[in-house]
């Protein structure tokens, strides 16, 4: 993209939630992502519309939702990786066209009426297929975009990308299905993908350069588990997400039963109350710098909890259209309030090696969330009816607040960085070993402090198994004397190992290190692992 700006008085101040767009890339990424929201939007508008038509089972109804959510789930992992140790400007021109192509399909389909409830769902699910792939690096390549302390910034902007569309385009969608039928809205999402995959191809992604050669696929796939499995912050961030998304997808799954037989509207109407959720979430786009502002992360959330909680409960006790429609207002900015912060939060957690990982995790715990609520209150609607199904996920979702306290969260400052350690030589002399290692790592310390220094090595066996040791353990070697031992696979993982490190992950190991007594330093050595050895 072209680097000149103009010159601009009103250029938004470098800690404004509008300072991202001072950005070239981003702010056309921005715009031409915009378009394709509206685009997917309209989409949305019709299938739901056209499965109300082509069958009158609530299962198949929510299933829609449940079709573009379902892939998420089952590549989200692989996702994160491939953002990880590929090019992401590649895999994103990849997903774009894909979803471009599958997207025109439906709407040649469905123009030639063709279409029946399964081609509705195997086009709809291949759609999810294109998403699910593209996520991880779409939300990965914001951090490269734009600075640090902009991110959060810039991810609110996204996230009002996205619910200014909602506000927007069901409505226009509800009018397009009305004048025109489904297949017209499917060929305007189609048309829709043309402007991203324009900034994407003109976009010269700066090449990253690394010490070390790219982890095979499936190396990776190992390592963004283990990741998330040794960073209790983010286990928090995935777990209050999955307890709200089960519960919250009520809302959007069972929209269109809502409209049309609950409250006996027709597409425009099922639009309008789509657009009243975007247009709440708009409000709270324009508000969330001042709410992050005003309150501690883990109150916001709560509070937000609370509000989607009662918007789901309304229209389950009043059924009049325009209740319904403050109701789905609330909810849209309950729902911006939330997504954003938990989404930000994971970025600002988790440093840019791993962070697509980190990403598809968050993405696979939401979308697996919704795809899961979508077909099991859809199930509960065929079973019990409409309203209770609602007052059921009210109660639920008032339940997650439960979780408010046992898994607390706080606002990270801004994105960890990196700050790679030079290996030792005893480590470098095993950069070419292909064989599992075993590095050793002997401390004394004073008695008095035992406690603290237990603090200490637990937090530095958190950072070793997360990033690359596949085992660790702490042995006692006599009076005040501890023995660190972990192993990894190879010498290319031990150097990335100490690659990876963030300036916080030092600072362990230098509190680690400041806790040693002794005249030397800790004793590191390095040997064949247990099971080379033997052990």
């Amino acid at each position: 993209m072209p680097e000149t700006t103009v010159p601009d008085r009103k250029a938004p101040d470098p800690d404004s939630s509008w300072a991202p767009l001072r950005q070239p890339v981003f702010r056309a990424l921005w715009i031409a992502t915009f378009a394709s929201n509206m685009g997917t939007l309209m989409q949305t508008v019709g299938a739901a519309w056209l499965m109300t038509s082509l069958a009158t089972s609530p299962v198949l109804v929510a299933l829609v939702q449940s079709a573009n959510t379902l892939p998420v789930f089952l590549l989200g992992v692989v996702a994160g990786a491939l953002a990880d140790i590929i090019d992401r400007r590649k895999l994103l021109l990849l997903t774009q066209a894909w979803m471009c192509a599958m997207s025109f399909l439906l709407a040649a389909l469905t123009l030639l009426g063709w279409t029946n409830p399964w081609t509705l769902l195997g086009l709809t699910f291949a759609l999810g297929l294109g998403s699910a792939l593209n996520a991880p690096a779409w939300q990965a390549i914001v951090s490269e975009l734009v600075p640090g302390k902009d991110l959060p910034s810039a991810v609110a902007l996204n996230s009002m990308g996205l619910n200014l569309a909602r506000a927007v385009a069901p409505a226009i969608g509800g009018v397009v299905v009305a004048a025109a039928g489904p297949g017209a809205a499917f060929l305007l999402n189609s048309a829709s993908f043309v402007g991203v995959l324009a900034v994407l191809f003109r976009w010269k992604r700066p090449p990253i350069r690394t010490r070390l050669p790219v982890e095979p696929l499936r190396e990776a796939l190992a390592t963004g588990i283990r990741y998330v499995r040794y960073a209790p912050k983010v286990q928090a961030v995935l777990i209050r997400t999955g307890a709200f998304m089960i519960f919250g997808s009520a809302i959007w799954a069972l929209l269109p039963l809502i409209s049309r037989f609950g409250l006996g509207l027709g597409p425009t109407g099922y639009g309008a109350l789509m657009g009243c959720l975007g247009l709440g979430a708009v409000i709270g786009a324009f508000t969330l710098s001042r709410l992050r502002q005003a309150f501690a992360l883990n109150r916001l959330l709560a509070g937000a909890t609370l509000l989607y909680a009662a918007a789901t409960l309304v229209p389950a006790a009043w059924h009049q259209v325009w209740v319904v429609c403050v109701a789905m207002a609330i909810a849209g900015f309950a729902w911006l309030v939330l997504v954003a912060n938990l989404n930000a939060t994971v970025q600002a957690l988790t440093p840019p090696w791993v962070r697509g990982r980190a990403l598809a995790a968050y993405l696979l715990i939401a979308f697996g969330g919704q795809a899961l609520g979508a077909a099991l209150w859809g199930a509960f609607v065929a079973w019990i009816g409409l309203w209770p199904t609602l007052s059921i996920c009210g109660a639920g979702l008032l339940m997650n607040l439960a979780l408010v306290r046992r898994f607390r969260l706080d606002r990270p400052s801004m994105p960890p960085g990196e700050a790679p350690l030079d290996p030792p030589a005893e480590a470098e002399a095993w950069r070419q070993s292909p064989s599992a290692i075993r590095v050793s790592i002997a401390y004394a310390f004073d008695p008095t402090e035992e406690s603290a220094c237990r603090e200490a090595l637990g937090e530095l066996r958190l950072i070793r198994l997360r990033n690359g040791a596949s085992r660790w353990q702490l042995t006692p070697d006599g009076p005040s004397r501890w023995v660190e031992c972990f192993e990894v696979r190879s010498g290319t993982v031990l150097m990335r190992l100490y690659d990876r490190m963030t300036p916080e992950e030092r600072d362990v190991l230098m509190a680690v290190r400041a806790l040693h007594r002794g005249a030397e330093p800790p004793v590191l050595t390095v040997a064949p692992g247990w099971a080379s050895s033997g052990s």
